[in-house]
């Protein structure tokens, strides 16, 4: 087991090779970052929108959902609200701001064009007619939700949302075991969906989904007493907007500074 002090030089090494990425190789570590979280994202309304108790329903996509953040740690690949801990290489001076900010704009808008594209995929699959479009209806309600959520509550459920992945990739980092990472990751994450958190990336999918949807099930949705009228582009812009906000504070101030300042190890 690494202990914390190694875990800090891991990903402060980490950092300085995602930040000299080329472009195209990054690009493509995104995307495929942004599907992965998609896929946690799809496959958790499958297990849950047929539960009708609220608590045990999250509980139910929590325990599915750490399958996108899993396997991007396992396999590689780019996710802007974990690079968000590429922080602590910037206060080591081993990369500059330039590269700093390169990697988290390049890799948040790749991570979107990731799940978008997913989500589009999904949409083609038929998925959301499961259960006489239930499915479609529930992707449809939690969209929404999202898209109605006021800028503060956005800002504030962002923050607490990246603490906990940013605090899973930390974890991951002290296990040289696949097992030991797969569970150091599996209930942090699980934490933040069933605390009903925001992450920016799993929003570029449900979002998007939800205005996929709309247009077919959103009659069924408005029968559940689901308000569509908030999920248009313009909210959904306001909500990636205040929550990547969030997910920034959350990562760099609350995570990468105060871990990464009590664990820097003495020089």
């Amino acid at each position: 087991m690494n202990p914390p002090s190694e875990i800090y030089n891991i990903q402060v090494a980490a950092a300085v090779k995602k930040a000299t990425l080329p472009f195209g190789r990054m690009v493509a570590l995104a995307a495929l970052a942004g599907m992965c979280i998609a896929f946690g994202a799809c496959t958790s309304s499958m297990a849950a929108f047929g539960v009708k108790n609220y608590g045990l329903a999250r509980l139910v996509a929590g325990s599915v959902f750490p399958v996108g953040l899993i396997l991007i740690v396992l396999v590689g690949a780019e996710l802007f609200t974990g690079n968000n801990l590429m922080a602590m290489a910037w206060w080591e001076k081993k990369i500059g701001v330039g590269g700093l900010l390169r990697n988290l704009v390049v890799v948040w808008f790749a991570n979107l064009a990731g799940s978008v594209l997913l989500a589009a995929i999904v949409a083609g699959s038929g998925q959301w007619g499961a259960d006489g479009g239930a499915l479609g209806a529930y992707t449809v309600k939690v969209a929404a939700g999202k898209a109605a959520l006021s800028p503060c509550a956005a800002v504030c459920s962002g923050i607490l949302c990246n603490m906990l992945v940013c605090l899973a990739i930390l974890a991951a980092a002290s296990s040289k075991q696949t097992v030991g990472k797969i569970f150091a990751i599996w209930f942090p994450i699980m934490a933040f969906v069933l605390g009903g958190f925001e992450h920016s990336v799993a929003n570029m999918y449900y979002i998007p989904a939800g205005l996929m949807a709309l247009p077919e099930y959103g009659e069924k949705a408005a029968a559940m007493n689901v308000a569509t009228d908030a999920l248009t582009v313009a909210h959904a812009a306001r909500n990636l907007l205040f929550v990547t906000i969030g997910n920034l504070v959350g990562g760099v101030v609350f995570t990468a500074a105060l871990w990464g300042r009590a664990q820097r190890p003495a020089k």
